[in-house]
């Protein structure tokens, strides 16, 4: 223990590596919002490597990471509280996955750190931290870098650039991280650190942060201020609305006829659910729901319209269509919301958008409300309050009646009227959805899945649909559940069972990325995978077809005597994969073996997997079509007619694109 810091003079100090320095102030971070204070980083994900063996991984090692309350006291003075639990990976994306599931789950007000070596190990990390940062998720990425002293140059993995010595590979985070800082001496870690909690802990501004940790840095001692060790509590604020951008926003409610309620991510994020249906009691303004947002009410909510835009419900489309006010909560107002700007069809349409970020509320030149969602959807409805505004009750006929006509679609594409038959993917997710409770959690995030479940699942529970579409990352599903079921693990304590959580994948999805069950099993987490063989990208094989592409590469199937891949299916047995890699497999051939699977997967208390090949559907067993358009350009001179007719059918959709100034 050294007398005085260099930084600050008198201080007591510590002397320990930078990365040790760096897990034991992890450790001593916390948020607290609405009273309720948790760590910040509560754990560290890790695949070791020449890059962080030595630094990150012996620091975990001192801080008791091998497992939370295993008895241990770190060197590093980690009392049980704070320790620094470790995850083992076995790839360095799905890390970033599972911290982003464990993110989501835990309300953005707890995260995950991810380490990982040097080259490969960090180049891995970009796709995950897009999704983290897309999403405005939390996760501090902690990648190794090359030597900051270059005691030989190039070392093992340096990426080599002629004009710049100080580039790394480590580099390619910069545009998909929130914040971004390499360390190349000990000392800069202490305002780095401050500053990565603080924008993880921002409502506004969160996402990936990346700290890149130089190997040589890493493993240097240095005398550090005690003070940097202190408990330190990130408070997550709640933003009030300006009293100008809401008395506009009054006006803009008090004016409309055909008032839309557009529900986004940013409900969830703020804990404003029941916030926002006391708003729609009092109003009776219809809610709509992006993917991120669906959940925001229950789907028997009266005011509940279902999903909104591309993959949405004929009911929110409608409305969609003839609203004149459009209130965006919370939203980022994606092209798959606004069906590429076709959508919002009404010549008098106007925009309220309530968001914690002023660049998101300014959007499709809407009125700006910038403020957290629960914050201003209480300050909105207590000044709705005294001035009398309802909608129409005609309206609200139109629309309740509305939603009950597509419930009576839903029936009819969960029905199952042959039990001994091949079911359909929307079968499949009817025979789920008759199982569910509000306990049940639905993992999804690229393929066909999420439009079936967008315009059909009928959500139970604020925190139900787990559906990741703002980066459509095939292979995050998998990971993300371990994160969800680590989440609730920690709420719900060891001696409690925790909720029933669904990772819904289809083929394509599975075969990115299911080097996470090993972690499943590792941790005998009672994770329900469910894989959907079709035999090919079904989504994507659905788009090339509809975009004069003839679906071409998108089956799994042996190449014809053409060249093409035309033949039969491939002889892939994913039910034995998933087996091989320690999952209890059952498997399913009809409806019925489905109904029973489903049932004895999700009482299972260790890891379970469900598999069913999938009938493709008719136009009447099916799920409904799209309710609205998507812009993929198709091509504008072509040969083929099945190009030359998307190409027409194209223009005429573009046609009814509309700039909203």
């Amino acid at each position: 223990m050294s007398p005085t810091s260099p930084a600050n003079p008198g201080c007591p100090t510590r002397r320990l590596t930078t990365a040790q320095a760096l897990v034991a102030f992890l450790a001593r971070q916390y948020t607290e919002r609405d009273g309720r204070r948790q760590r910040l980083i509560s754990a560290t994900w890790g695949i070791f490597g020449h890059g962080n063996v030595a630094g990150i991984g012996q620091a975990l090692v001192e801080a008791g990471g091998a497992r939370s309350g295993d008895g241990r006291n770190g060197g590093a003075g980690n009392g049980a509280a704070h320790r620094m639990p470790y995850l083992q990976g076995r790839n360095e994306q799905a890390m970033v996955h599972a911290a982003v599931g464990y993110a989501r789950q835990s309300g953005r007000l707890s995260a995950h750190a991810v380490t990982t070596s040097i080259g490969p190990g960090a180049t891995n990390l970009v796709t995950g931290a897009a999704l983290a940062t897309i999403n405005r998720l939390p996760v501090l990425l902690l990648p190794g870098d090359t030597f900051a002293t270059r005691p030989a140059d190039p070392v093992l993995q340096q990426l080599e650039v002629e004009y710049a010595g100080d580039v790394s590979v480590n580099d390619c985070l910069r545009p998909v991280s929130r914040y971004f800082d390499r360390i190349t001496r000990p000392e800069a870690l202490i305002p780095a650190a401050l500053q990565a909690m603080r924008v993880l802990a921002d409502p506004a501004g969160t996402g990936a942060v990346t700290l890149a940790l130089p190997q040589d840095v890493q493993a240097e001692a240095y005398d550090w201020p005690e003070e940097f060790f202190a408990e330190r509590d990130w408070h997550v604020r709640r933003p009030a609305p300006d009293t100008h951008e809401l008395e506009a926003a009054v006006r803009a409610v008090r004016s409309a006829r055909r008032p839309l309620i557009v529900a986004g991510g940013g409900i969830r994020h703020s804990a404003a659910e029941e916030t926002l249906a006391a708003f729609t009691a009092a109003t009776r303004i219809p809610v709509a729901s992006t993917q991120a947002g669906k959940g925001a009410l229950r789907h028997d909510h009266p005011a509940d319209v279902g999903g909104i835009g591309h993959t949405g419900t004929a009911t929110a489309d409608e409305l969609a269509r003839t609203a004149d006010l459009v209130i965006g909560i919370g939203t980022r107002f994606s092209d798959f919301t606004t069906a590429s700007g076709t959508l919002f069809a009404n010549p008098a349409v106007r925009f309220l958008h309530l968001n914690i970020t002023g660049f998101d509320a300014h959007k499709l030149a809407a009125l700006p409300l910038v403020a957290d969602a629960r914050a201003g959807l209480e300050a909105l409805t207590a000044a709705l309050a005294g001035r009398g505004y309802r909608v129409d009750p005609a309206y609200e006929t139109e629309y309740t009646g509305a939603k009950e006509a597509w419930e009576e679609r839903v029936e009819a594409s969960f029905a199952t009227p042959d039990p001994t038959a091949r079911p359909t993917q929307t079968q499949v997710l009817g025979l789920l959805d008759a199982l569910a409770t509000e306990d049940d959690i639905l993992i999804n995030a690229a393929g066909s899945l999420p439009g079936d479940l967008h315009k059909l699942w009928r959500t139970r529970s604020r925190d139900q649909y787990h559906v990741e579409y703002g980066y459509s990352c095939m292979g995050y599903e998998i990971p993300a559940a371990i994160g969800v079921l680590l989440a609730d693990g920690a709420r719900t304590g060891p001696d409690r069972p925790r909720r029933p959580v669904w990772a819904l994948v289809g083929d394509g999805t599975y075969l990115m990325n299911p080097t996470e069950i090993v972690t499943a099993v590792q941790e005998n987490l009672p994770l329900k995978l469910l894989i959907l063989q079709n035999h090919g990208y079904a989504s994507i094989g659905g788009l090339s077809e509809s975009v004069g592409a003839e679906g071409f590469g998108t089956a799994y199937r042996h190449r014809d005597a053409d060249g093409g891949f035309t033949g039969p299916p491939l002889p892939v047995d994913l039910a034995a994969n998933a087996a091989s890699l320690g999952l209890r497999v059952l498997r399913a051939t009809t409806v019925d073996d489905l109904r029973t699977a489903l049932a004895e997967a999700r009482d299972a208390s260790g890891p379970t997997c469900v598999y069913v090949e999938t009938e493709t559907p008719d136009t009447v067993s099916g799920p409904p079509p799209a309710q609205a358009w998507w812009d993929v350009p198709v091509a504008e001179t072509a040969s083929r007619p099945a190009a030359v007719k998307a190409r027409e059918e194209y223009d005429r959709q573009v046609a009814a694109r509309r700039r909203h100034l």
